[in-house]
């Protein structure tokens, strides 16, 4: 038999790779056939963790989406970069990884949401210095503004659909046939974008709005589960019983008591609501596919670094809450991590280590060349890690950080959370921060990894507890924002 011959373009020494970064929101880590799931459908995910490395702890600096995505374009944490809540415009000083990359002759593309800015009530997010030649911006399926691209192809594609869903409501959005859905636009726009004759390499940003609720999907998709053979939620009847009193009121009421809450839902809708969510899980899954089809058909898959992860997760049910929130849980903070880059990163690589979202920016900015090109930046390239260097050290913990970002609640809900090692510590401020009582968890993950047993009030476990509150203070010094350069002794 005949040896085959890879006849696709290679990379010549020294070139710079294009990078493409695939973004859900809402998705949690576990929503992932190849995270050890086996009631969730990802074929194409499953393929791309296989061609290259899954990260198995990556965890976001918020919980929420504009300041997490503020944390991913900067490499900052929230409380540095700005943008502390969601409604809150990104300071127009921070820099962000693309401008970086365009500086060098990168063309830089985004598709979909971005979140670095207010966008509620049909707001036009305000641009920065983005470094994008392609901005082809929609913050969501659901409101409408004259800067909605998505809204705008639809209408051209499909005459008069776009007037009867607004009139038919947000929910009309998510059921939409595939071929006009929100997740099929962004990768049609992909598509467009990666077939464009050019002489210089590209950065993608396609970021798509599912698995975020309304938890609806298109009827096929919807198909593909049943929703009474699902795993029920993880959680144990008491289980709010030894944790803080905001996460019964969370079950109560979602979102600030803006939503329903786990409570108001019959255990047949909950299940309803995870069927729906792997369904929209499912969507994104395909349209990925046909994206990464599209890299092999062009000839630019060994030329491509390819990341795909997600700004946040979801409660599903979990510790009998839905959404998101000041929640600091696994299924809110831990996200999806995967990354391909053919002849660099072994295929089937898998990483334990604990990584975090202001990592990303200085991995791909190290994968284009540029190491020290975000001089404010707090995140550590990962490449090593990947690539599986010797000299890799650890960082051995990760921070998450809410500032009543999300709904707002009353009072205020101010949240710190600490991974380090198998502990995790998350502290419920109290005043002068807010009026509510300070409050907290401590959960030892290796006993417990569905964090259902809440160790703050143990006293077997008040050493531990107060180990980790002094490591708290210790990692929160380390991560202040000292990028002002000192001039002189005095």
């Amino acid at each position: 038999m005949d040896e085959q011959v890879d006849e696709s373009p290679r990379r010549e020494a020294g070139q710079r790779p294009n990078i493409l970064l695939l973004c859900t929101d809402q998705q949690r880590w576990d929503a992932l056939g190849a995270a050890g799931n086996p009631h969730i459908d990802t074929p194409h995910l499953d393929r791309l963790a296989a061609e290259g490395a899954r990260l198995t702890q990556c965890y976001v600096q918020s919980p929420v989406c504009g300041p997490s995505r503020a944390s991913l374009m900067t490499g900052r944490y929230p409380r540095n970069h700005g943008e502390w809540a969601n409604g809150v415009d990104l300071p127009a000083d921070q820099e962000l990884f693309t401008r970086a990359l365009a500086d060098v002759g990168y063309d830089c593309g985004l598709v979909g949401k971005l979140h670095l800015g207010a966008a509620a009530g049909g707001r036009v997010e305000p641009r920065l210095d983005d470094g994008f030649s392609t901005f082809r911006w929609a913050h969501d399926p659901y409101v409408s503004s004259s800067q909605n691209a998505y809204h705008g192809w639809l209408e051209q594609h499909f005459p008069g659909v776009l007037a009867r869903t607004l009139a038919q409501g947000p929910a009309a959005f998510d059921t939409l046939p595939t071929e006009a859905h929100y997740s099929h636009w962004v990768a049609e726009e992909a598509l467009g974008f990666l077939r464009r004759e050019r002489g210089q390499p590209f950065c993608l940003v396609a970021n798509f709005f599912d698995p975020h609720h309304g938890f609806g999907s298109p009827p096929e998709y919807r198909a593909r589960y049943c929703a009474e053979t699902l795993p029920p939620p993880s959680t144990v009847p008491d289980e709010l019983a030894d944790k803080p009193a905001v996460w019964t009121e969370a079950s109560r009421r979602s979102s600030a008591g803006r939503a329903r809450g786990f409570a108001e839902h019959s255990a047949e809708e909950i299940q309803e609501i995870k069927a729906q969510y792997y369904a929209m899980v499912s969507l994104v899954d395909d349209e990925v596919g046909r994206v990464l089809d599209a890299l092999d058909e062009l000839g630019l898959r060994e030329d491509t670094v390819v990341v795909f992860t997600s700004d946040h997760g979801e409660l599903l049910g979990d510790h009998q809450m839905l959404l998101k929130g000041p929640m600091m849980f696994d299924c809110s903070v831990r996200v999806p991590l995967l990354v391909r880059w053919p002849d660099r990163v072994a295929a089937g690589t898998v990483r334990e280590d604990l990584v975090q979202w202001i990592d990303l920016a200085p991995t791909l900015l190290e994968a284009a060349g540029l190491p020290e090109a975000l001089p404010r930046g707090q995140g550590r390239s990962l490449l090593p890690l990947l690539v599986g260097d010797p000299s890799w050290c650890p960082r051995g913990w990760a921070l998450s950080e809410y500032r009543d970002s999300g709904a707002p609640y009353d009072p205020p809900v101010h949240t710190t959370m600490l991974r380090h090692a198998s502990t995790k510590l998350v502290v419920h401020h109290g005043p002068p921060a807010t009026s509510r009582p300070r409050d907290g968890e401590l959960y030892d993950l290796a006993a417990d990894p569905g964090e259902l047993t809440n160790l703050w009030r143990d006293p077997g476990s008040a050493g531990l507890r107060l180990e980790m509150l002094e490591r708290l203070l210790d990692v929160l010094v380390a991560t202040e924002d000292r990028s002002n350069p000192r001039l002189a002794a005095f």
